[in-house]
C-alpha cells in the first residue's frame, strides 16, 4: 500500500463529499502494510470508514508503518467512538485476529485522539498487552509525532474548526437539503399555477418564480451562509444562528414583494408577511442538520435545542405557507 491516493481515490472522495455511496465507502478491516513496515515499525490505528483510512496514509509520504483498521462499520473515527463501534473491544480484537504478536517486536499501538471517547487505553494494555498511545488529532500532524518519539505538542492535541473545515462539510449537506428543496419548489410551482386568476403558465412564471427564489434562499443561508459565518452570527443554538442567516434575505424578498409585484394590497401583504416566516424558518431547520458535523455540540444539546425549535419552525412555516395560500387562491 501507498501513501499517494490515486485517481480512484480522489474521486471516490469527490462522491463521499457530495452524498454518493457514503455508507459504503469502507475497507476490510485487518493489518496494511504501508511502505516497506518491518517489526520495528510504528502500528496506527484507524477506521474502517475509508476517508479516515486514506487521511491517515496520505499524511505519512516516503513512511513505512503498520496499519490495522479496525470494523467502525464504516464511520469515521470521531463519530464512531460516539457511537461506540470504534472501542475498547473492537481494538483488542483486531489486534488479536490479525496476529499483530507475531508482526512486531514492539508493545505499542498508536491510536487516533478522537477515538478516545470511545476507548480505554488502560484495557487495551490489560486485555491484549499492547500500550495504547493517543496520537494527534489531525493525521498531518503524524510525522512530526513520530519524529518526536511519541510525544504531542500542545497544538497536536487541539480540535480547531475553521473556515476551510466548515466549508468541506457543506457539499453533503447542501445535496441532502437540496432535494427536499427541489420537491418542495415543484409543489409550489404547481400551485401557484393554480392560483392567481392569470393562466397557468402565467402564475408559474411569476409567483411560482418567487417561491423557487424563497426557497433557494432559504437553502443557501441555513446550509452555506451559516456554516461559513458560524462563529460570528449571534446566539449559541444553530437554529438561531440560521434564523438570523435567514433574516436579511427574508426582509429583502418580502421588501421585493411589495415593489415589484402587482395584485391587491392585501395579497401582496398576505405573501410578503408569508416570506418573512418561511425563510428564516427554513433557514433555521437546515442550519441544525450541520449540528452533528461540528465541535460545538453535544448530543444532549442538540436534543434540548430540537425540541424546543423544531415545534417553532413548523409553527412558522405552516402559517407562512397559509398565508401564501391565502394570497394566491383568495386574491
Amino acid at each position: 500500500m501507498n501513501a499517494e491516493l490515486e485517481t480512484v481515490d480522489r474521486w471516490g472522495t469527490v462522491k463521499v463529499r457530495l452524498g454518493v455511496g457514503r455508507m459504503d465507502y469502507l475497507v476490510e478491516p485487518g493489518l496494511y502494510a504501508l511502505g516497506d513496515p518491518h517489526e520495528k515499525s510504528p502500528v496506527l490505528v484507524t477506521a474502517n470508514y475509508k476517508l479516515s483510512f486514506d487521511s491517515l496514509r496520505s499524511a505519512l509520504p516516503g513512511r513505512s508503518a503498520w496499519v490495522l483498521v479496525v470494523d467502525t462499520n464504516g464511520i469515521n473515527v470521531w463519530c464512531a467512538a460516539g457511537k461506540r463501534t470504534f472501542c475498547t473491544e473492537e481494538v483488542v480484537r483486531r489486534i488479536q485476529t490479525s496476529r499483530l504478536d507475531l508482526v512486531v517486536t514492539h508493545r505499542t499501538v498508536i491510536l487516533p485522539q478522537l477515538c478516545a471517547p470511545g476507548v480505554a487505553g488502560f484495557r487495551v494494555k490489560e486485555m491484549s498487552g499492547f500500550r495504547a498511545v493517543f496520537g494527534p488529532v489531525r493525521a498531518e500532524d503524524l510525522p512530526a509525532f513520530l519524529d518526536q518519539g511519541l510525544n504531542a505538542a500542545p497544538a497536536m492535541r487541539r480540535k480547531t474548526f475553521g473556515p476551510a473545515e466548515r466549508a468541506v462539510l457543506i457539499p453533503l449537506e447542501l445535496v441532502q437539503a437540496a432535494r427536499l428543496t427541489i420537491i418542495a419548489g415543484a409543489v409550489l410551482f404547481f400551485l401557484a399555477g393554480l392560483g392567481g386568476g392569470r393562466p397557468y403558465w402565467t402564475e408559474v412564471l411569476t409567483a411560482g418564480a418567487w417561491a423557487a427564489t424563497a426557497l433557494i434562499a432559504a437553502l443557501i443561508c441555513g446550509a452555506v451562509v451559516t456554516p461559513l459565518l458560524l462563529p460570528w452570527l449571534p446566539g449559541r443554538a444553530f437554529s438561531v444562528k440560521g434564523l438570523v442567516a435567514g433574516a436579511l434575505p427574508a426582509l429583502g424578498l418580502a421588501g421585493a414583494v411589495l415593489v415589484w409585484r402587482h395584485g391587491p394590497a392585501w395579497s401582496l401583504a398576505g405573501e410578503a408577511a408569508a416570506w418573512l416566516l418561511i425563510v428564516p424558518a427554513i433557514s433555521a431547520f437546515w442550519a441544525m442538520n450541520f449540528t452533528g458535523a461540528s465541535t460545538f455540540t453535544s448530543l444532549s444539546g442538540v436534543k434540548r435545542e430540537m425540541r424546543l425549535a423544531v415545534p417553532l419552525q413548523v409553527f412558522a412555516l405552516a402559517l407562512g405557507l397559509g398565508l401564501w395560500l391565502a394570497a394566491r387562491f383568495l386574491a
